[in-house]
């Protein structure tokens, strides 16, 4: 039995083709993963699929009094004095006319709010984006949907949210029932799906199994489009050659042959090229003092909830450290004491002099929806500066792949991925002595991810980074990991020595391993 059907659909943002011609079915108990890279336009299908957006053209058939739910990346909350009253905003629960029903579903809601380890008197205005996050899934497995639509479930979530949310998938939500998601998570891929949608170009090719069978099947398709395009190049490179001997080429009976290496020309312009390189080298900058932030017995409270309990840390010049911890356990709350922009209940606080400081937060609050990525990074301007280099502003956001024709598009129309990669071209404009990441990986796609990381590392000597995560991928490569836990420092150490005296680090990445193990090679 069909849920969903498309037929010969199709959706453009601007200039830009997000389905081309595309045809889909979701089946009664289908777990499928839809996957692409950051801007093909996998959430704008996923709204289509949840009545939130209309095809431009094609056929969609909906069964008829099919019950979709979506959770979208950045959940919505309506404003109310605790997690549980947003959720009954947010859900609509209040205008059911069945009393009876509306009991039901509130009574699971909180059955699933204690299943994420979530209190539902916390007050909305200290959940972090993890808690906010498992409240929003809370909320959609409580609304017992036919069909559930997730766009990147996991991010912000620490390791054991993301195994609790694999066991209500496995193990209570109906095999009856079907789910579409989003994700760059590997492991929870093959854990959880048995299809794989993969969106380019364009176009939705299906593939049954895993993301493991996925990944041998591509690599079959991949290397048979190497030999084609090598083929391709060949025949191309011969016709060019001939075409430059002379006049014989433009004579009335080599017309058809002139007419194929046109069509041949338009054909290789078109091709897609794989993924670019991106390029974040920074300025030296000017050195500030040796000491960034010092807090010595620093702790803060939320009413009956304590984040940070007597904490004493130094922060220098030039270290690369990671925050690691469970959600709602303080980290953002803590680099906000850093800056400055929150004062601790008790303790000192001691920011060095000369600061600079380049901050994005998970929710990646600072950028203007209304304005174009020129304007964005750039207002008023057709150059930027980049390492005393005066660089033309398309060049600059070439650098982190977004090709000349989107350079005029509005933030607005950007996928997750996208906006995460122009929120860092923002922030390395500003030269920062001391940039802070807040879960900044979590939407952009594996490649990307690693990029990042590895030039982050390259590009930053004598300055300072501190990078908030829940993978520990992202961060053992630093200087220093922060472990924090039960609100306080569980331990302080490069990631070898974490490992070997920390069990509750050494427990966290051996999940992790067990994950990344099940999902494959992360690098592929």
């Amino acid at each position: 039995m069909s849920f969903v059907t498309m037929m010969e659909g199709h959706l453009a943002w601007g200039d830009k083709p997000l389905l081309d011609n595309a045809d889909l079915t979701v089946e009664a108990g289908q777990r499928i993963g839809l996957i692409g890279r950051n801007g093909t336009g996998k959430s704008s299908l996923l709204k289509v699929l949840a009545g939130i957006e209309k095809l431009d053209g094609g056929e969609l058939h909906t069964q008829n009094g099919l019950h979709a739910v979506y959770v979208e990346q950045e959940p919505y909350f309506p404003e109310a004095p605790t997690v549980m009253d947003s959720l009954v905003l947010r859900g609509k629960l209040d205008e059911l006319p069945d009393e009876k029903m509306r009991w039901q579903i509130q009574s699971r809601l909180s059955e699933f709010l204690h299943k994420f380890d979530l209190d539902e008197n916390l007050d909305l205005k200290k959940a972090s984006g993890g808690e906010k996050k498992k409240a929003a899934l809370a909320l959609a497995f409580a609304l017992d949907a036919d069909l559930l639509l997730l766009d990147e479930p996991t991010n912000h979530l620490d390791i054991d949210a993301i195994r609790q949310l694999e066991n209500i998938i496995l193990n209570e939500f109906k095999k009856s029932r079907s789910f579409v998601t989003i994700t760059h998570d590997r492991a929870f891929l093959n854990r959880i799906v048995d299809t794989i949608w993969e969106l380019d170009r364009g176009v939705v090719r299906s593939y049954p199994g895993s993301f493991e069978a996925y990944q041998r099947r591509k690599e079959e398709e991949l290397a048979a489009e190497d030999k084609a395009r090598a083929d391709f190049d060949k025949v191309w490179t011969q016709e060019e050659a001939w075409i430059r001997r002379g006049i014989e080429a433009r004579r009335t009976r080599n017309e058809g042959r002139v007419r194929r290496l046109e069509q041949m020309r338009i054909e290789r312009e078109q091709r897609r090229d794989r993924i670019g390189t991106l390029d974040l080298n920074l300025d030296a900058g000017e050195r500030s003092g040796k000491v960034v932030a010092e807090l010595e017995g620093v702790s803060k409270s939320f009413g009956d909830r304590c984040l940070i309990k007597d904490l004493t840390l130094r922060v220098m010049r030039g270290d690369k450290l990671g925050l690691l911890g469970p959600n709602g356990v303080g980290k953002s709350t803590l680099i906000k004491i850093i800056l400055g922009q929150m004062q601790p209940d008790s303790g000192t606080v001691k920011l060095g002099t000369n600061l600079q400081i380049a901050y994005f937060d998970q929710l990646r609050s600072e950028l203007d929806p209304t304005k174009t990525l020129q304007e964005t990074v750039s207002p008023g301007s057709d150059w930027v500066e980049v390492g005393g280099v005066r660089k033309h502003v398309i060049g600059y956001l070439g650098e982190f792949l977004f090709p000349p024709h989107r350079v005029n598009v509005k933030v607005s129309s950007l996928s997750g991925g996208e906006k995460q990669r122009i929120s860092i071209a923002r922030a390395f404009l500003r030269n920062p002595k001391i940039l802070i990441l807040d879960d900044s990986v979590s939407a952009v796609d594996t490649r990307t991810e690693k990029i990042i990381l590895d030039n982050l590392k390259s590009s930053r000597a004598n300055k300072t980074t501190l990078l908030i995560a829940h993978r520990i991928s992202t961060v053992e490569r630093l200087d220093k990991i922060i472990f924090l836990d039960d609100g306080k420092i569980e331990a302080v150490g490069p990631h070898d020595e974490l490992y070997t005296s920390c069990p509750k680090y050494r427990r966290m990445v051996d999940l992790q391993r067990l994950e990344d193990e099940a999902g494959g090679d992360d690098n592929a």
